[in-house]
């Protein structure tokens, strides 16, 4: 989700009005994806490195995101979406903070109408690590090891593999997200900054997407001379 700090600049106000500005793209982005059919829907809101960032952005952003999670908890609950929170594990992120994201884990937790991930203080590789750590602790032999139970020791490790990552403002970069399921996304970079993002837009974007010839490696059937099975 990206562009808020740009699209604040562009308007000459501070980077903070940009944060505040994508809430509304949060909420409509939900919206439209529940109602397009999506089960599984993640969102990159804060990564790993993100801690470098000015200490009274950080600060302005655990507060706005208390907030938008406080506010808008019971919506998301009548709408029957279930919210997990993929990370949170440095110190620095405020007690009352990662409760909040606990209590709205339990409260949406038997919801099926999506389920809903907020990638908070995430990095793909720290994942992988822990994952590896965890399999170092199981006990498992080496040669034991493939990719089906390795994935297993991934944080929720029930998600299934991305299928499309939107990335906006014209960014193109993977920035450590989810580094495990993206290994076959398809990837869409549209150039609209994130406050301006909206239902819109990403009904554009699964339109693209389903346009794509995805292989996963093989080739189309009659493509060079290869028959139908």
């Amino acid at each position: 989700m990206d562009g808020n700090g740009r699209w604040a600049a562009q308007r000459s106000l501070p980077r903070t009005s940009g944060h505040r500005a994508a809430e509304a793209t949060v909420i409509d982005v939900i919206e439209a994806a529940r109602s397009a059919g999506v089960e599984w829907l993640s969102l990159y809101a804060f990564s790993t490195e993100n801690w470098q960032r000015p200490g009274d952005e950080v600060d302005f952003l655990m507060h706005l995101v208390r907030r938008v999670v406080r506010k808008h908890a019971p919506l998301l609950h009548a709408r029957g979406i279930r919210c997990r929170f993929l990370g949170v594990a440095d110190s620095r992120v405020p007690a009352g903070l990662a409760q909040d994201f606990e209590d709205l884990m339990t409260l949406t937790g038997k919801n099926r109408g999506m389920t809903l991930t907020v990638a908070f203080d995430h990095g793909g590789r720290g994942d992988i690590v822990e994952a590896a750590r965890s399999l170092i602790r199981s006990g498992m032999p080496a040669d034991a090891v493939n990719e089906h139970n390795f994935a297993a020791h991934l944080p929720f490790p029930d998600t299934p593999d991305v299928d499309l990552v939107i990335r906006t403002s014209g960014e193109q970069r993977i920035s450590n997200f989810m580094l495990w399921q993206v290994a076959y996304a398809e990837w869409i970079f549209p150039p609209v900054l994130w406050p301006d993002f909206r239902a819109t837009h990403f009904a554009h974007c699964l339109h693209t997407y389903q346009q794509r010839d995805r292989r996963f490696g093989g080739v189309a059937p009659n493509a060079n001379g290869a028959s139908h099975p």
